[in-house]
């Protein structure tokens, strides 16, 4: 199920694009379903953290010698410690052991604590010890904003995770499994009847298996229609956690030196509104300019979205002004002519044409999409479209010898009978084909 919603994920406009138009986790998602704060200082730093920085941090924070921490960071071969060594150095503590100690284990377990849920990695086994400098200080720990740093990291994971060589998923996958409960419960979710609307929604879903395979997933999701969403989950939730502000927030949201846009103008059947046409998204600014994006979040009232831009109301769940759909089908036949030609503007020509024409006929209706004035190509026929018309397709051709010829089976009394070769051709020049192959060799002759 997290495959299937991965292969969906647009890292430009950080929401997972669906038959039906965009969706995405949004702050008001990650109040809801983990109740952590959303809300506070932005959790930064300043520069990666090296491994010798890091094994000074051990011995300050975490009250290891030196030798030790630099055995653990030199094992993980980063600045990370693993998970295991939190558990097995400092789980003896116990409430005679002194203030130091417990304050020493204090900062382990919150470090082993984000290193399983909200800053989970692929490994799952390791956590980076550059998260143990927001435990320096005990006390200001409820005044950093989790929900918005948990919500980009997740957002740069499923970023990662569209990529070819890219395995695995890391991330708090438990907000990501629950928001699909959310969202879908008709498809996926198994609720837990016993669940109190005063506790976190994501106790709210037992796990269970999907026995579906991955391709009957993927074709599920193309079979979504915007009626089988169930757009505004938590209704019901409002009395016990009112609708958060912050989540009309636009603008970049970080997790360190990990910094992901955030549109809730893409998403806006999310919150109860009809979906506009969105603008174009933005790219986030560089990582060091730390200062200036911690300000621009400090005054988020500032920067959330106005009135006009968040449109009417919904008269009925999941609506869309009619432009929508077409202008979302126009933007995406644009990239995925972008994609295919390599960005050569010879090769995007015929096969915008050829994507028009599906378009058209997919849609049901004799006008393409776009703007674009490049003719439609002929109806395809069975045969070899030429290099002049496709120059971007180029069939190679290959020179087979032809086949000797089959002789009958002999007689059980009669000797095997010889094969005679064909005759050898006329002499004549010679000719020499060019073959397209995939190797180094340029030409076969």
């Amino acid at each position: 199920m997290l495959s299937a919603f991965c292969e969906r994920w647009q890292p430009e406009t950080t929401t997972f694009h669906l038959p039906f138009g965009e969706m995405t986790i949004t702050l008001d998602d990650v109040a809801s379903i983990l109740h952590i704060p959303i809300t506070g200082s932005m959790i930064s730093f300043s520069q990666p953290l090296r491994v010798d920085d890091a094994n000074a941090l051990l011995v300050e924070l975490l009250g290891t010698t030196y030798v030790e921490a630099s055995r653990e960071t030199e094992q993980c071969r980063s600045p990370s410690v693993r998970l295991q060594w939190l558990r097995e150095n400092f789980s003896t503590v116990t409430d005679v052991s002194s203030d130091d100690d417990i304050e020493f284990a204090t900062r382990a377990f919150l470090l082993h604590l984000v290193g399983c849920t909200l800053f989970a990695d692929k490994s799952a086994t390791s956590v980076g010890v550059v998260y143990l400098e927001l435990f320096c200080d005990l006390s200001m720990i409820g005044s950093y904003a989790w929900g918005a740093a948990c919500l980009a990291f997740m957002y740069r994971q499923l970023t990662t995770a569209t990529r070819f060589e890219v395995r695995q998923l890391g991330g708090y996958l438990t907000l990501l499994q629950d928001w699909i409960y959310e969202h879908f419960p008709e498809m996926f979710s198994s609720p837990d009847m016993s669940y109190i609307e005063s506790r976190p929604r994501a106790l709210r879903w037992r796990p269970h298996v999907i026995p579906d395979s991955l391709q009957s997933l993927r074709e599920r999701l193309d079979r979504l229609q915007s009626s089988d969403v169930c757009w505004e989950p938590y209704v019901d939730h409002r009395a016990e956690h009112p609708f958060p502000d912050i989540a009309w927030f636009s603008g970049c949201i970080k997790c360190g030196l990990v910094v992901e846009p955030y549109h809730p103008e893409r998403v806006l059947r999310q919150f109860g509104h009809i979906q506009t046409i969105p603008p174009r998204p933005f790219a986030p600014p560089r990582p060091d300019r730390s200062i200036l994006l911690d300000q621009y979040w400090e005054r988020w009232t500032d920067h959330v979205l106005i009135d006009q831009s968040r449109g009417r109301r919904c008269q009925y769940s999941g609506e869309s002004v009619a432009e929508y759909m077409a202008c979302r089908n126009a933007r995406a036949l644009r990239l995925l002519r972008h994609v295919i030609s390599g960005g050569r503007q010879q090769s995007a020509d015929y096969f915008w044409g050829a994507l028009n024409e599906a378009h058209s006929i997919l849609a049901g209706s004799d006008e393409t999409s776009g703007s674009h004035s490049t003719p439609s190509p002929a109806p395809a026929s069975h045969s070899t479209p030429a290099p002049a018309t496709c120059p971007f397709f180029c069939p190679p051709t290959f020179v087979y010898p032809p086949p000797a010829p089959v002789a009958p089976p002999p007689a059980s009394d009669d000797p095997p009978p010889l094969i005679v070769a064909p005759p050898a051709p006329a002499a004549g020049p010679t000719t020499s084909t060019t073959v397209y192959v995939r190797s180094k060799r340029k030409k076969k002759t």
